[in-house]
């Protein structure tokens, strides 16, 4: 009995790290690489990897994924032709007598194709309330609406653009920092800030209906919608996520990248022509967006726009975009900026 007492603990040890050493096994028992490895690829790049088995391991198949996303592999070459921009990880899941083994490498995939360059006119220059912390704008015919910010300020207004008149408000509690919106269905969505809370509107009353929260995304910023109600929501990151238009859940994200680097902060969203028109925080200027992939397939530079309204103390940086559909035409304002542009968008 106390030749069984002074075994027993010993043998758990030796059982607890034998599954120990297993699961490091297991762990290790594959690695995944890439021929001609690079810091960065493009979509135009065909990656020819191979699977080292360590350990001499029977497999049933292999399976190869970028990130949660399936992908085909030719022979030992997979495409990125297709595939989103970002910061990826490649897994390999191999299957062996029921067992599911790993291996993964990081890689970032940028733009094949550099941005194009647009400058701007201005047509026409309109009043803007200059006590407007403007965070989202949007046209719905000819009538403008608009989601303003700060804590204690934050609104929800219908405005005559014309003549810059309010002429309907909606103000937030004062807990809320209001941010972007959109108008999709006869309901206007409103974003707020670090509140991980959206408000959701009647188009017709501006009265509130629902709410509804975030996901993973971090932060509410822009929003903007396609023709497939499809929803897109910025979060002060590089993502651009999509939201199922009838229960806000998100579904998925866009990474934004050039064809060199990953744009960071993107804000103000607005659906221009199969594209995504984000403004970039603090930086005066528009990034045009592949909604597929998140490529930015322009660059439109208003640096210069800011310099054009009253200056003063509370003067902010440029963050509304509105589209009335008309061809290469926006409109433009900022955070309490006194006037509203209507511009016409023209390539370097």
């Amino acid at each position: 009995m106390k030749i069984y007492n002074v075994l027993a603990p010993t043998l758990l040890v030796l059982l607890m790290g034998s599954c120990g050493g297993n699961s490091e096994d297991k762990k290790d028992a594959f690695s995944l690489e890439i021929k001609n490895q690079k810091k960065t690829y493009t979509t135009e790049d065909v990656l020819t990897v191979s699977l080292n088995n360590k350990k001499n391991i029977e497999t049933d198949s292999i399976v190869y994924f970028l990130n949660k996303d399936r992908i085909e592999i030719s022979g030992n070459e997979i495409s990125l032709s297709g595939k989103k921009l970002g910061e990826k990880v490649l897994i390999a899941k191999i299957y062996s007598n029921g067992e599911v083994f790993e291996a993964s490498q990081n890689i970032t995939i940028l733009s094949s194709t550099k941005p194009k360059l647009y400058t701007y006119k201005i047509l026409e220059t309109y009043p803007h309330d200059i006590k407007a912390y403007t965070q989202g704008l949007e046209f719905e015919n000819d009538t403008l609406y608009e989601s303003t910010g700060q804590y204690k300020e934050s609104s929800l207004r219908k405005t005559d653009y014309k003549t810059g008149e309010v002429l309907k408000m909606v103000k937030l509690s004062d807990q809320y920092f209001g941010e972007g919106l959109t108008i999709l269905n006869n309901k206007i969505y409103q974003l707020t800030y670090r509140e991980n809370t959206g408000f959701i509107y009647s188009l017709k009353t501006m009265e509130q209906t629902g709410t509804f929260v975030y996901g993973q995304s971090r932060e509410g910023w822009g929003l903007c919608h396609d023709a497939e109600n499809n929803i897109y929501k910025s979060d002060g990151t590089d993502r651009i996520w999509t939201l199922n238009s009838n229960t806000l859940a998100e579904k998925d994200y866009i990474e934004i990248f050039t064809n060199t680097s990953k744009i960071s902060s993107v804000n103000e969203l607005e659906w221009v022509d199969g594209k995504i028109f984000a403004n970039v925080y603090q930086q005066g200027s528009i990034a045009i967006i592949d909604p597929a992939n998140g490529a930015v397939e322009g660059v439109i530079d208003l640096t210069d726009l800011k310099d054009k309204v009253t200056q003063h103390p509370k003067l902010d940086v440029l963050n509304g975009i509105a589209y009335n559909g008309e061809p290469n035409i926006l409109y433009i304002t900022g955070k309490n900026w006194d006037k509203l542009f209507k511009i016409e968008i023209i390539q370097k």
